[in-house]
């Protein structure tokens, strides 16, 4: 494995952040594309771009408060915008806006005063770029042009974050040459390149460095027979949409977001939740209030959920265990909150017992992470039972954390 690659799967979670023109709409961000009506009237939403509410120090607050490592910012998405200064290759960029401030120097920045790694997406499939059908190999001279200023002007970035090559699969996009740019000017950034809704998990040119999952559907990679350790990525939006749109109201729950950080981590995943801010730069507020509710898990699950290893013991279904400075940490699914019947809906605390297997050593003590109680086991051999009681009325945090201290 690659340090580059070691330091990613360390970062665990990040935020993805998608704004643009788009934004001002709030209908997310393909409707460009999908309304022929605002394709015929796009520029005015560059002429009129001024996010006088984007607030850094607010946003990324928000995703270091969440427990978020890395932000991965839209630095051009597929409507050709860029929000950098692209130093005359276009004047579709934001220095030509009335906001006019380089609003991912303002990103890198801000991400590394609070200790987050900046990532840059960048599109390969530009629709606004007339090269993009009139003369490929100019627009593909184009887009490195405007990579290599990312890879040189912003000091240096944890990874780059390709999007829309599975436009045109049968295309040359001449990936050696884009691939050995970066190396060149950035050797320790992370490569990514989005293989899509259609092929989740695939492996792709050998200069990359993840295989990606968009919208967060995980699935086994086997990676034995191949040369290097490739990373895995999932990425998902809190709603529908990766752009803000103001009338789709089907946001997840924090249970779904959190069991799927859960999910990510047991499979060795790094989560790349996505956020959209408004016209104005703003977080809407739920999506505020959903970044709080996971801080406050990732605060609980603390040390042991970033740094802990994979281990050797084995639980069953969704439950899985991290092994930290000599404890091992099982992190229980599906329990239920007790309490007094008649005020909750499920009063007993739970009697079926769980399994984990694989267990090498002589277990001293098991107790719960948030209360310290203990939790009543028995072991035989490598194979230890227990009993999962549900969380105390006052708490649900959804997936619970067991600790287990050996002999």
């Amino acid at each position: 494995m690659t340090d580059r690659v070691s330091a990613f799967e360390a970062l665990r979670f990040g935020m993805f952040i998608h704004f643009g023109l788009y934004s001002q709409l709030g209908r997310g961000e393909w409707i460009r594309y999908t309304d022929a009506k605002v394709r015929q009237d796009y520029d005015r939403l560059f002429s009129g771009f001024d996010p006088t509410g984007l607030d850094w120090p607010a946003v990324i607050g928000a995703a270091r408060q969440a427990g978020m490592r890395y932000a991965v910012l839209t630095t051009r998405h597929h409507d050709g915008f860029s929000l950098y200064d692209t130093h005359g290759l276009s004047d579709y960029d934001v220095t030509h806006t009335p906001y006019g401030r380089d609003i991912v120097m303002d990103f890198a920045q801000e991400c590394r005063r609070q200790g987050l790694v900046p990532f840059f997406y960048h599109t390969m499939h530009d629709w606004h770029n007339p090269l993009m059908t009139s003369d490929f190999s100019a627009y593909l001279a184009y887009l490195r042009s405007s990579v290599e200023l990312l890879c040189t002007n912003y000091g240096p970035v944890g990874g780059f974050w390709f999007d829309g090559m599975w436009s045109d699969r049968g295309a040359d996009w001449q990936q050696d040459e884009l691939y050995g740019l970066i190396r060149r000017y950035q050797p320790d950034a992370i490569i990514i390149n989005n293989s899509g809704l259609s092929r989740r998990g695939e492996r792709g040119h050998p200069q990359l460095d993840t295989v990606t999952f968009e919208q967060g559907s995980l699935a086994p990679v086997d990676q034995s027979g191949f040369e290097r350790h490739l990373a895995m990525e999932a990425c998902q939006t809190m709603d529908r949409h990766w752009g803000y749109a103001r009338a789709d109201l089907d946001y997840k729950s924090p249970r779904t977001l959190i069991e799927m950080l859960c999910q990510c981590r047991k499979a060795g995943a790094n989560y790349l939740l996505n956020v959209g801010p408004d016209g104005q730069g703003r977080l809407p507020a739920i999506q505020q209030a959903l970044l709080e509710q996971i801080g406050l898990w990732t605060a609980y699950a603390g040390e042991p959920f970033y740094k802990g290893a994979l281990s050797a013991v084995t639980a069953t279904d969704r439950d899985f265990v991290l092994d930290h400075q000599g404890r091992s940490y099982v992190f229980v699914h599906g329990l239920e909150m007790v309490g007094v019947k008649n005020v909750v809906e499920t009063a007993d605390q739970q009697t079926l017992r769980r399994v984990l297997s694989g267990v090498g050593r002589r277990v001293r003590t098991m107790s719960w992470l948030d209360d310290g109680q203990p939790v009543t086991f028995e072991q035989s051999g490598a194979t230890l039972s227990y009993k999962p009681v549900g969380f105390p009325y006052g708490s649900q945090l959804i997936v619970r954390v067991a600790v287990i201290e050996y002999e």
